[in-house]
């Protein structure tokens, strides 16, 4: 069985409109894309049908998987056709000589192939995804862990930072390593990557991944009473490693804080924050 995931996408109607096919067969996926200058979201979806039933055999057995109500409707129900009347006579003449099915899923529903497929025609079209929309809510709003099986692996690495405020006296007996709880530094350092690899049973919806390199920095800022915490994190897979850096230099904080709290009540923690990621489609960005 072969499966085409399509989708079309159109920056008005008519305009720029992009397409795209998901070809997957014995597991193995092609991507097809492609262009139309002045165009409308119905043709550029009849249009991602067709490319892909394109690449595939006579008599073979296909399931074109859509949200395109419109294509799966006017294929299987009998919606008039009173426009595009050019495509659907291409796209007649290839399922006539294929098994083909349509099958109609709702939009950004989890489908990792589906959800490519719209990325993909929304890159041919112009069109700029929405960031604000949130990924861990679904259609329903229900949370769920972001699915990402459609996305390539990267090398990607994310470097955080923090400080704890004290009295300089405080300040100086971590210098010295003169806390009862022992090593100040070297324990929250540890602390710090101990807690980087533990982040998704932290936080609940963030993925395991497997964290190629960890390093914890802890620095005595003496001018301003700071111990100042950097964390940058590495991994190749499919999403970043943005809250294993904040986590690690979050627990480091708290690590200091906790060691240091019976000889000082005035310390703060402060500024955890990211400062730099790259990896992944959004390339590499620079914060602070």
């Amino acid at each position: 069985m072969i499966t085409i995931h399509t989708d079309g996408a159109c920056l008005g109607n008519p305009g720029p409109g992009g397409w795209a096919a998901i070809i997957v067969r014995n597991g193995v996926s092609e991507e097809l894309k492609g262009r139309e200058d002045r165009t409308t979201s119905n043709r550029m979806e009849i249009t991602a049908a067709i490319k892909g039933l394109e690449r595939t055999r006579p008599g073979e057995a296909v399931t074109v998987s859509t949200d395109s109500q419109y294509l799966v409707n006017t294929m299987t129900q009998g919606w008039k056709r009173k426009v595009n009347l050019d495509l659907w006579t291409a796209l007649d003449r290839l399922v006539s000589e294929r098994k083909v099915n349509f099958e109609w899923i709702r939009g950004h529903a989890g489908h990792p192939e589906n959800e490519r497929a719209n990325s993909l025609a929304n890159e041919m079209a112009g069109i700029v995804e929405d960031a604000s929309r949130p990924t861990h809510f679904d259609e329903e709003g229900r949370v769920h862990m972001v699915d990402v099986t459609a996305k390539p692996v990267t090398e990607r690495v994310a470097t955080a930072k923090g400080s704890v405020a004290m009295k300089p006296e405080t300040l100086e007996m971590i210098g010295r390593g003169e806390m009862r709880k022992g090593n100040v530094l070297a324990v929250a350092q540890i602390a710090g990557v101990m807690a980087s690899k533990q982040t998704p049973h932290l936080v609940p919806l963030c993925h395991p991944l497997p964290l190629s390199a960890v390093d914890v920095k802890l620095e005595l800022d003496r001018e301003n009473s700071l111990v100042d915490i950097t964390a940058t994190v590495k991994t190749s897979a499919q999403t970043g490693v943005e809250m294993e850096a904040l986590t690690a230099v979050a627990v480091s904080a708290l690590t200091v804080y906790d060691m240091c709290k019976a000889v000082d009540r005035t310390m703060r923690i402060d500024g955890i924050r990211l400062v730099r990621k790259s990896g992944g489609r959004s390339g590499e960005i620079i914060l602070d």
